[in-house]
């Protein structure tokens, strides 16, 4: 296909999307002049939020922050970014929502990786018999958790447009589906509250989920390389694998992260129409599936990964336990402050990410020093700290926004004499 293919179904103007993909959840301020576009503004608001910081001490697949050669969270993120933008520019897509949506997908991802998120995902089906997957905590935090400041210095919550909402919450890169296509209607993301039953509302958002896929789907066997726990036998059965399916005309010599991606996107681009969809070819296709096969056999599924899930479920599940020992209805505040004065960097960091989230600005005259609060924070009030299931998810959404190397510091205060 051309470098124009899409072009007239991409997001801009005159498409009869537009309106819809760039409204906003509540009005966001301007300035005089404005020279950046609605996406690109959200490309801004996502970079400078801190849950996009912390991603860099976060997991991809392998815990390793000794390594500066192993993939971060923030690594696969800026991968994502590089892919979609790549594949959106060839086919005449919008890049500047395919870099909003690559650059805040992960948003909300545990610390630990895949690992930490089933931790979570037990936690909060045990004590609130919800779900959790990271896919809507990424919304979540995008939409009701991340706050910045305005120009008078008031914090608000991002209030990113519908596309670059709906593509954060669709862009599972793990569904099997082979072809993908937008669909029509524009609905209300809060509706949605399993994974895979929806496709993005844009081919960008299309294009972002499959490049998911793509950005880490060999990097993951280059850092199990690193990492030993990929061995000569295992990779000769690897690249046989893929040899088999490619043929001799495409034969790839020794597998890396770099032959694996330029291969999936040229034949993305190749492969790829408005009336054929976002797709891979049958060939290409059937590598994904034996790729992702053979990950799962001989990387995520592999003896040292197993000993790291029993750790992080140990981190979590502790510092979990400890702020939940601080609550006590209406008196929950000051049991923060006292329960947890023996663990002072816990208990000042999680009275930080509730001060400015929760009802303690609607309390001043039982607490006078909050009765600022009110002109400091014009962000949505997530938790009433009376109510013990509003509690619970603050700690759920404290513990989900950590880092790796910031769990363990918790950790080791928790479990340290001094």
């Amino acid at each position: 296909m051309g470098k124009d293919s899409f072009f007239s179904v991409r997001m801009y103007e005159k498409n009869r999307k537009w309106e819809n993909a760039i409204k906003r959840q509540h009005s966001l301020y301007s300035r005089d002049p404005e020279i950046r576009s609605e996406f690109a503004r959200d490309y801004n608001r996502i970079l400078h939020c801190t849950a996009f910081r912390r991603l860099k001490h976060k997991t991809q697949v392998f815990f390793a922050t000794k390594n500066d050669h192993i993939c971060t969270r923030i690594e696969h993120v800026n991968h994502v970014v590089a892919v979609s933008y790549t594949i959106a520019n060839f086919l005449g897509l919008n890049t500047e929502l395919t870099n909003a949506i690559a650059l805040g997908h992960d948003l909300g991802h545990a610390p630990f990786g895949h690992a930490g998120e089933e931790v979570l995902e037990e936690i909060t089906k045990d004590k609130l018999s919800a779900k959790f997957w990271h896919e809507r905590n990424s919304l979540r935090f995008a939409d009701q958790i991340e706050i910045l400041p305005d120009q008078n210095d008031v914090f608000q919550n991002l209030l990113l447009t519908y596309a670059v909402r709906d593509g954060i919450l669709l862009h599972c890169g793990e569904d099997r589906g082979n072809t993908i296509y937008p669909r029509e209607q524009a609905i209300d993301l809060a509706t949605i509250q399993e994974k895979g039953l929806f496709t993005p509302f844009t081919w960008e958002g299309c294009v972002v989920k499959i490049s998911d896929r793509i950005a880490y789907i060999g990097r993951d066997i280059e850092d199990a390389v690193r990492l030993d726990i990929l061995r000569k036998q295992q990779l000769k059965e690897l690249k046989a694998i893929v040899n088999d399916i490619v043929g001799k005309k495409e034969k790839i010599r020794e597998i890396s992260n770099t032959a694996l991606m330029h291969g999936f996107i040229i034949d993305l681009c190749r492969a790829s129409s408005p009336e054929n969809g976002i797709r891979f070819t049958e060939k290409y296709s059937k590598v994904m599936t034996s790729l992702t096969e053979y990950n799962y056999r001989n990387i995520y599924s592999s003896e040292r990964l197993q000993a790291y899930k029993k750790y992080a479920k140990l981190v979590i599940e502790l510092v979990f336990e400890v702020l939940m020992r601080a609550y006590a209805q209406r008196d929950s505040y000051e049991s923060i402050k006292k329960s947890l004065k023996v663990y002072p960097i816990l208990q000042r960091n999680f009275l930080a990410w509730i001060k400015g989230r929760s009802d303690l600005r609607s309390w001043p005259m039982s607490y006078p020093k909050f009765r600022s609060l009110g002109n400091k924070y014009n962000n949505e009030i997530l938790y009433v700290l009376a109510d013990k299931g509003s509690y619970t998810q603050s700690v759920i959404d404290f513990i989900a926004g950590m880092t790796d190397n910031f769990a363990i510091e918790i950790f080791n205060e928790i479990t340290s004499f001094r």
